[in-house]
């Protein structure tokens, strides 16, 4: 997945000539707290709100405020990990995205983001999650993939979390299966620690509901 394939189109950037207060109603507007400035297609850098806020004449224009300019970006052939760093690194709510010129082209929103992860990571797929805990030196997808699939199981999606000063590591499977005792039981008979489990049943307490109002809100 490249930058250029998550930008989206809805969000307008701002110009040098427009308002510390229209900038700060688009922001509300969008559900964001950074928005790029560019001219013509020259990317001049991000703004934030907590600044735009402080400002005692919002009728001013953006250009004659003395801001602290933000100049993240990646270019439109960047992958999507990349994106997610600068998203961490500087705690962003979008990432702009040029292209081999440094022309502008559009941004990545946080909402973006997340609906990309979602669909990534088959968040709305129905099935159970296993957590585990494993050395690294037996990170075997394959081996733990044939156990889930020797239950005609499959895993959905998988990731790994690695720890500081440590030589242990989680994987999170999402298995479509919500019926997951007998996958656990081989697990641990082929001594895997099974760290948590999380069973996405009908009687989940509305969790599916209120990950779609969340997903819902987050269409802007």
């Amino acid at each position: 997945m490249f930058a250029s394939e998550l930008i989206s189109n809805v969000i307008p950037p701002l110009k040098t000539s427009d308002t510390a207060q229209k900038a700060l109603e688009r922001m509300a507007e969008f559900k964001l707290y950074h928005l790029p400035i560019v001219n013509e297609t020259q990317f001049l850098g991000l703004i934030s709100e907590d600044e735009l806020i402080e400002v005692r004449d919002q009728q001013t224009p953006i250009g004659s405020l003395s801001l602290t300019i933000l100049n993240p970006f990646v270019f439109e052939n960047a992958h999507i990990y990349d994106v997610i760093r600068l998203f961490n690194l500087l705690q962003l709510s979008l990432v702009p995205v040029l292209d081999a010129n440094k022309n502008y082209l559009g941004v990545v929103s946080i909402n973006n983001l997340l609906q990309y992860a979602a669909e990534t990571y088959a968040v709305k797929e129905p099935g159970g999650i296993i957590v585990l805990s494993i050395s690294n030196r037996n990170n075997s997808l394959a081996h733990m993939a044939q156990i889930v699939e020797a239950d005609n199981a499959q895993i959905l999606s998988s990731y790994v979390s690695s720890f500081p000063d440590s030589t242990r590591l989680e994987v999170t499977l999402k298995i479509n299966k919500t019926e997951l005792s007998s996958i656990i039981s081989s697990f641990e008979r082929y001594d895997y620690e099974v760290k948590a489990v999380f069973n996405n049943t009908q009687d989940d307490n509305g969790t599916e509901d209120r990950f779609n109002s969340f997903m819902n809100y987050l269409n802007v």
